[in-house]
């Protein structure tokens, strides 16, 4: 045995390729993704003290299918002929190591009938290598909510009785979108989470910038997927500064971009320009092209505000997303003026839930045509709506502030008035 630390960073890039192995052998992607689970929660307790095997993707195989077979022959109803035809699979020393399943655990943990919900929980499971407690907090709910969800989605794809394997390519654009939408959720749920009492959740937005360097590593051609990695990574560049000393949220125009990480955002826009080279373009890449951009600004005032623009006129047209008409608004308010901002932010009225994001843009956009009371109204409107305390505390401080400011400015006109018409005194 030797030790190989850091041993939660090994298990989490084995957990896939481990899944897929045991997966094909049973043809029971439920039961192996249990056995794998305990496999991997008994490696983390043993190999710390023990040291790692020399083999661990071995160990961890053998392992999950030792405890795989004892579940099965528990039960005597059940398969007997699966449980002949696992114990005369060759010893663990013949499989072939050098195929990797995580692609094939993605796409299956991506099914088309899962909910967005289903499919988060299960790919952070089962391709992440998080537990269903780490799953749990990071989107609040109780450990046993968490578990009967992911419970519910490998029933779903055990009751569909697809073989475990990539789809075929009929059927791989749809799912392979399902596949890059999960990690832009992982990824978007980590850079700004939806709730809480902190702005990020690292250790979620980390997890999706390795599955998506691993999915690009894996199908290199695809522009979309080239697209997706160099938006989180593009984006995952600002997240130094998007929090003070304190932790308080930092507005990007406020940012200070010195402490922006370089290193990936010339990695991130090497990723863009290949792929945008390849062929069609999508929506990831022309969000990545938004974010570069943006990063490619040593200083607010050198954004370019008209590019930015066109590509969410672009976006726009390819998406129909009320949340990218939002934030095309700002950019018409840029380029054009607040009254142009807010005259595309009321043709969205009806289109968007009643969430925080359009109160707190209309708020800005008031706040940059001089309108203070109306700002500080939205703004409290937003920060009511916020389930984020980060963004409540931040939509709270901008509404008190500029509800200070405009109370010493009528304070100051009060006083000039108050001269002008004071009589002379002789």
């Amino acid at each position: 045995m030797t030790r190989t630390p850091p041993i939660d960073d090994l298990l989490r890039v084995l957990a896939p390729q481990v899944l897929g192995v045991v997966a094909r052998r049973f043809g029971d992607f439920d039961a192996a993704e249990d056995a794998v689970q305990e496999a991997l929660l008994s490696a983390a307790l043993h190999w710390p003290a023990e040291g790692t095997p020399d083999n661990p993707r071995g160990w961890l195989i053998q392992t999950a299918s030792r405890k795989l077979l004892d579940q099965m022959r528990s039960d005597q109803s059940r398969r007997r002929r699966e449980v002949a035809a696992a114990l005369r699979e060759p010893p663990e020393q013949a499989e072939v190591h050098s195929h990797d399943d995580t692609l094939t655990v993605l796409f299956t943990c991506c099914h088309p009938s899962l909910t967005e919900a289903s499919a988060v929980a299960l790919t952070l499971r089962a391709v992440g290598g998080l537990t269903t407690a780490e799953i749990a907090r990071a989107f609040l709910v109780p450990e046993a909510t968490m578990a009967q969800r992911i419970s519910r989605a490998k029933q779903r794809i055990k009751s569909s009785a697809e073989p475990f394997r990539v789809p075929e390519r009929t059927a791989w654009a749809h799912r392979l979108r399902s596949v890059l939408h999960v990690l832009y959720l992982i990824f978007n749920e980590g850079y700004a989470r939806s709730s809480g009492t902190d702005v990020h959740r690292t250790e979620l937005s980390g997890e999706a910038i390795r599955l998506t360097r691993a999915l690009h590593r894996m199908v290199s051609d695809d522009s979309e997927v080239a697209g997706l990695l160099a938006l989180m990574l593009l984006t995952d560049a600002r997240r130094p500064a998007r929090t003070d000393v304190n932790g308080q949220l930092v507005p990007l125009p406020e940012q200070d971009r010195t402490r922006w990480d370089r290193a990936l955002i010339a990695e991130g826009t090497a990723v863009l320009n290949a792929a945008v080279v390849k062929g069609t373009v999508g929506e990831y890449q022309v969000q990545a092209a938004i974010a570069a951009l943006h990063d490619r600004a040593r200083r607010v005032e050198d954004t370019d505000w008209p590019q930015i623009l066109a590509l969410y006129g672009m976006l726009d047209e390819m998406t129909g997303n009320p949340v990218v008409s939002l934030n095309r608004a700002i950019a018409a308010a840029m380029v054009h003026g607040p009254a142009e901002g807010l005259r595309l932010v009321d043709e969205l009225d009806g289109r968007l839930p009643e969430t925080h994001r359009i109160y707190a843009v209309r708020a800005h956009l008031l706040e940059m045509a001089g309108d203070i009371p109306s700002a500080v109204t939205q703004y409290r409107q937003a920060a009511r709506r916020a389930t984020s305390a980060p963004e409540q505390r931040y939509l709270t401080t901008r509404a008190a502030r500029l509800n200070e400011s405009a109370a010493r400015l009528n304070e100051s006109a009060a006083r000039l008035n108050e001269s002008a018409v004071r009589p002379e005194v002789t």
